[in-house]
């Protein structure tokens, strides 16, 4: 095996793709640290009845990766709306703000005036390739409004949660933006019908929780139907899997009224909403028929949500879905003019080990206190209960004021335990900590190192020859090392860091 390795890392560093990237998709798994991605290839490996741990992902063949440093602008442990704007716009921003620059405040509409930075979707659009956007969140969530909105609160997402303020000051909300100002994205799919009108949603129509929270009465589904042809909206699994991509040039669909479900919750009927997979697989059907190639970002959204949650179960199986989709996307599109992109935004708290770690043990399972005790007392179990190798250092799970729960006759795989943590929060938090790359493509070899979040935008950018990458388009130029263009604006993202740094 390590021959086997040793012979495709030297192919690989003999064969860098210095082609133009027709298509780029960029997979985003919410929350998706090193822990997660390497607890999802045990789960993965475990559910095919493999021990688990020698289990190859679908990101983990990427053959290019290095490590992104996620820290937003004013704050060590970031957040999604801003780590949004640096993967996808090429800025760092503050916490919670969504495409603008460091300039712009929380909460603050008069201050993004000016500030407004173009995601490489929107480069993509603008040179006439076909985008799209799929995400198991609502629409309007950080990560898909990076794609496309330019706000000073992640949290507007509809306009009757704006503030006065901002309503009067005349921004607007995210839903809004996504349908009034970007209009030309052939593909929506993911949840969030709350933000996209007032009524009583059509699935739940006897749950007031459920209606949508529109102010100001507009149905922003029709408004995006408009004016287009060969344009489709559903919002269930039946009419989702009768779309023919062929005959459907625009394809919205709301398969929930605010996040699609867990996979842990859902059931394997022809009706059931569409998995991350599927939506990858219909997104591409339609974008690909484009000559110009596309852009797409696929974000698997719920890792994030089960990890918050303290539910471990829920976050791993996110995971893997998201790594099918990833292997969909592989399956279909030629890698010597398709760049992959699979990163995260940021990591979570959790972690992975402890002794009694048996080769193949369950993921979920619950580990020996006494293990050491015999040989080595100093790595037992102090209170000599038994414990799981997933746990969180913060988070919900944490009995307080009381002794650490006995999970003994506890059913730890159940999707809804919450594992044990260190420090009491009602929500578990966000990590710090640096996260992977996986990339495969056009000048995929730019992943190389260490890098700051928002050089991933100017890579996708450059491989596809956008925004101010445009006229850096020479191949020979690029085989022949890169012109001395590109390489002066490859260096300007460091240069920008440290511009950003100045308005903190």
């Amino acid at each position: 095996m390590a021959e086997r390795d040793i012979q495709d890392a030297l192919r690989i560093q003999r064969s860098h793709n210095t082609n133009i990237a027709k298509n780029v998709v960029m997979f985003l798994g919410d929350g998706m640290g090193q822990v997660t991605v390497t607890s999802a290839r045990i789960l993965k490996g475990q559910k095919a009845g493999n021990p688990g741990e020698e289990t190859v992902l679908a990101m983990d063949s990427l053959p290019h990766v290095a490590h992104v440093k996620t820290y937003n602008i004013d704050a060590q442990t970031p957040d999604s709306g801003a780590t949004g704007t640096a993967f996808l716009g090429g800025v760092k921003a503050r916490f919670a703000t969504i495409g603008v620059d460091g300039r712009a405040r929380l909460e603050d509409c008069n201050s993004t005036r000016g500030t407004e930075v173009r995601s490489a979707l929107v480069w993509a659009e603008m040179a006439g390739k076909s985008t799209g956007i799929v995400t198991t969140t609502r629409m309007t969530h950080a990560t898909p409004a990076a794609a496309y909105a330019h706000t000073a609160s992640r949290d507007w997402e509809a306009d009757s949660v704006m503030s006065p303020e901002a309503v009067r000051d005349g921004c607007k909300d995210i839903a809004a933006q996504l349908v009034d100002d970007n209009p030309g994205i052939e593909v929506i799919l993911g949840g969030g019908r709350v933000m996209f009108h007032a009524g009583a949603d059509p699935e739940y129509p006897a749950d007031p929780g459920s209606n949508g929270v529109r102010s100001d009465g507009r149905d922003l589904v029709q408004a995006w139907l408009d004016g287009k042809t060969a344009a489709r909206y559903v919002w269930n699994g039946t009419d989702f899997r009768t779309v023919n991509p062929q005959t459907t040039d625009y394809l919205m669909g709301l398969f929930e009224a605010s996040h699609m479900k867990y996979m842990t919750d859902r059931n394997d009927s022809a009706t059931e909403e569409p998995t991350l997979a599927e939506m990858t697989r219909k997104a591409i059907q339609i974008l690909q028929k484009n000559a110009n190639g596309f852009f797409l970002l696929v974000e698997g959204g719920r890792i994030d949500h089960g990890h918050h949650a303290g539910k471990a179960v829920k976050a791993l199986n996110e995971a893997v879905a998201f790594d099918d989709a990833i292997q969909v996307a592989k399956d279909m599109l030629n890698l010597d003019e398709t760049l992959i992109v699979v990163t995260a935004d940021h990591a979570h708290t959790v972690s992975l080990g402890g002794w009694d770690t048996s080769r193949g043990n369950d993921i979920f399972g619950k580990l020996d206190p006494d293990f050491y005790l015999e040989s080595q007392n100093a790595y037992a179990v102090v209170d000599r209960k038994p414990y799981t190798a997933l746990q969180y250092g913060t988070g919900p799970g944490h009995n307080i004021s009381h002794a650490r729960q006995d999970i003994t006759n506890v059913n730890t795989g159940d999707p809804n335990y919450l594992q044990q943590t260190a420090v009491p929060m009602v929500s578990e938090s966000h990590g710090a900590e640096d996260v992977a790359i996986f990339a495969a493509g056009p000048m995929a070899q730019l992943f190389h190192g260490v890098h700051e979040q928002n050089y991933i935008a100017h890579v996708m950018k450059y491989a596809a020859c956008l925004g101010e990458y445009a006229d850096d388009c020479d191949r020979e130029e690029r085989a022949a090392s890169g012109s001395a263009r590109g390489r002066f604006s490859i260096a300007a993202v460091f240069l920008s860091v440290f511009l950003q740094l100045a308005w903190f």
